[in-house]
């Protein structure tokens, strides 16, 4: 049996690049993205692949946008520096043998659910996803692990249970009701993750909370009728698109390590 490793690679870049303190420049982008290529390293070494996926995102919109306008409107653009060294990055990371995929309108994140989901569905063997992205570990109810490589530490089911107050299936209607103000989708008006997670653990689903909402006399009843359709459109915007045209095979991704 394989084992896929997915790699968010800007969840990795980014947060290596602004971890540092010095303003924007070629040089900053330089170093980060030296420190991002041995964390790709350190990941392809420690977890072993038979295949690796690094996905990243294209950039500019996304069919997201074409649901909701605001999307990600309060989210800082990527530092030109960073953006300008990408495409040099990508060329680094096929010479180790990896193939970088980055594809218009859509996501790294849902480049990523789609080929996991595959992999998963296929019976290939184990997939682990390389990210601190919460939206992501909705795919540990279908099978995946998760790795949080700055921690060192796994994401597993129990995790999210413990972390966010629900199991990984629930994560994206938890998601559509808190909101999440990264990138810039509401969900509903003074919903927090405690209150998300009760509402969830006594309805079950988006749909039995809304029917449970047209006989609370509350205001959080109130809020919910009021804010029934941005509700929807926020678990539409939290919701992994899994069936993108990736354009790879899986031999494309196959990893030999070099001896």
């Amino acid at each position: 049996m394989g084992r896929l490793l997915a790699i968010d690679g800007l969840n990795i870049v980014r947060r290596v690049y602004e971890a540092s303190p010095e303003p924007d420049s070629d040089l900053k982008a330089d170093i980060a993205l030296r420190h991002a290529l041995s964390s790709f390293r350190t990941l392809v070494n420690d977890h072993d692949p038979s295949h690796v996926l690094p996905a990243f995102d294209f950039g500019g919109t996304t069919w997201r946008h074409s649901l909701y306008q605001g999307y990600r409107e309060a989210r800082d653009p990527m530092p030109a520096p960073l953006r300008a060294a990408l495409p040099g990055f990508y060329q680094t990371l096929e010479k180790l043998g990896l193939k970088p995929v980055s594809l218009p309108e859509v996501e790294a994140d849902d480049v990523i659910g789609t080929v996991v989901m595959r992999w998963l569905n296929e019976g290939r063997g184990e997939a682990v996803v390389a990210s601190t992205d919460k939206d992501l570990h909705c795919l540990i109810a279908h099978g995946a692990l998760v790795w949080d490589h700055f921690k060192s530490e796994w994401h597993d089911h129990a995790w999210v249970e413990s972390k966010w107050g629900v199991p990984p299936d629930q994560l994206p209607d938890l998601l559509a009701l808190m909101g999440d103000a990264t990138d810039s989708i509401p969900g509903v008006s003074k919903v927090g993750a405690k209150t998300a997670a009760r509402l969830l653990r006594t309805y079950g689903t988006l749909d039995g909370i809304m029917e449970g909402a047209g006989i609370l006399k509350d205001k959080l009843g109130e809020t919910l009728r009021k804010e029934r359709e941005m509700l929807y459109l926020s678990r539409q915007l939290v919701q992994l698109k899994t069936d993108v045209r990736v354009g790879v095979s899986w031999n494309m991704l196959a990893w030999h390590r070099a001896e």
